[in-house]
C-alpha cells in the first residue's frame, strides 16, 4: 500500500511538470508540494510541510523536512529542516541548515557548514567547515573555512551580527555577543571577543585592531 501511495504521489507531480531521475528512489509526503521545472535527483526525501519553487535541483542524497525552498535553487546531499531558502542558492555538499535558518538570494553555502537560527543576506558566501548560529550577516559578506560562532555560554544563547561587506578570515571565531561593522576585516585564526567598528581590520588572540 506504501508503495502503491508513493508512487501515485511521484507521478502526480511529474505530471505538472516535474523532473524525478529515478521516481522509484524519491520519498515525497502527501503535503509537499514543488514547482514546475525543477529535478528530483535520487534519494531525495522531502518530509511534512515542504514548500519547492521551480526550475531547482534537489539531490541526490538530500532530506527536506518542514522547509521552504525558492526558485533556481542548487541543494547537494544536504539536510534540511525547519528553514528558508530564497532565490538562487547553492549549497552542499554535506551541509545542514536546523530550525531557523534563513538564507537570502544568491547565497553561497559549502560543505560541512551548518546554520541555525539565522538570517544570512544577499550574496553571501559561507565557507566549508563552518558553524553559524543566532547570527544575522549583511549582504555580499565573505566568511572563510572553519568560522565559529561561539553563541552559548553555557547559559543562554548570545547573537552575533555582522554587517555588509565584512570579510571574515579562515578559521576565526566570534565570541558572542559581538559585532562586526560594515566593511570589517578578520585575520586567519583571529578570536573576537570585542565589537569591531565598520571598515577595520583585526588580528590575533585576543583580536586587536591593526589598521583602518
Amino acid at each position: 500500500v506504501e508503495s502503491a501511495m508513493r508512487r501515485r504521489i511521484n507521478e502526480t507531480h511529474m505530471f505538472i511538470g516535474v523532473t524525478m531521475i529515478d521516481p522509484s528512489s524519491a520519498y515525497i509526503e502527501a503535503e509537499v508540494t514543488i514547482g514546475k521545472d525543477t529535478v528530483i535527483m535520487p534519494n531525495t526525501f522531502l518530509f511534512g510541510k515542504t514548500e519547492i519553487g521551480e526550475g531547482n535541483v534537489i539531490g541526490p542524497n538530500t532530506i527536506i523536512r518542514n522547509s521552504k525552498v525558492g526558485n533556481g535553487c542548487k541543494i547537494l546531499a544536504s539536510d534540511l529542516e525547519g528553514a528558508i531558502l530564497e532565490n538562487d542558492v547553492d549549497m552542499g555538499p554535506f551541509a545542514r541548515l536546523r530550525k531557523g535558518a534563513h538564507l537570502g538570494n544568491h547565497v553561497h553555502m559549502g560543505n560541512f557548514g551548518e546554520v541555525k537560527d539565522s538570517y544570512l543576506a544577499e550574496g553571501v558566501k559561507m565557507g566549508h567547515f563552518s558553524y553559524i548560529g543566532n547570527a544575522q550577516i549583511g549582504s555580499n559578506t565573505n566568511i572563510g573555512a572553519g568560522t565559529i560562532t561561539a553563541n552559548y555560554d553555557g547559559e543562554k544563547k548570545n547573537p552575533t551580527e555582522i554587517g555588509e561587506d565584512v570579510f571574515i578570515g579562515s578559521d576565526t571565531m566570534l565570541v558572542a555577543p559581538v559585532k562586526l561593522g560594515d566593511g570589517a576585516r578578520t585575520g586567519a585564526g583571529a578570536i573576537v571577543t570585542k565589537d569591531v567598528p565598520e571598515d577595520t581590520l583585526v588580528v590575533g588572540m585576543p583580536a586587536r585592531a591593526i589598521r583602518k
